[in-house]
């Protein structure tokens, strides 16, 4: 089977958009969960550790939707580089999306509609994201050099 790369080159960049729209999200988050005040029983050491681990979170979405929305096309060309890429994409956002199954209890979005409906909306996007870089990466790995 044949994918046609730009629309795999298309993709990638709405996979960016996406990832860039996370970082937004992203932004609203500690105030729509309220992390201050859930944080506030955790000892100094751990809040810090959350909140680094929270910033390199949002800044690693940055750097993927900027590599996304500046490098696709050299994505798919056949270069090791750029299948190690891919391979540490699918595998990062296959992880990710097993972990929106699998990981999260249904009991956080059960009878909440709002938690619902964001559970479901981000189960359609990491299966988008990840079919796109399996795709890129099975467009890659089939192109050969």
């Amino acid at each position: 089977m044949t994918i046609d790369p730009g629309v795999l080159a298309l993709h990638l960049r709405a996979v960016g958009l996406l990832m860039a729209a996370l970082v937004v999200v992203n932004l609203f988050v500690p105030r729509r969960f309220r992390w201050r005040e859930e944080m506030a029983s955790l000892s100094l050491l751990n809040r810090q550790i959350f909140e680094v681990h929270s910033l390199f979170i949002v800044l690693t979405l940055a750097l993927f939707a900027a590599l996304l929305l500046t490098s696709s096309d050299a994505l798919l060309e056949p270069t090791r580089l750029s299948r190690a890429i891919l391979i540490g994409l699918t595998i990062f956002w296959s992880a990710r999306m097993f972990a929106q199954w699998f990981y999260y209890s249904p009991d956080v979005w059960r009878g909440d509609r709002f938690r619902t409906v964001m559970h479901c909306v981000f189960s359609v996007t990491w299966v988008y994201v990840t079919a796109t870089f399996g795709a890129a990466l099975w467009r890659n790995l089939s192109s050969g050099g």
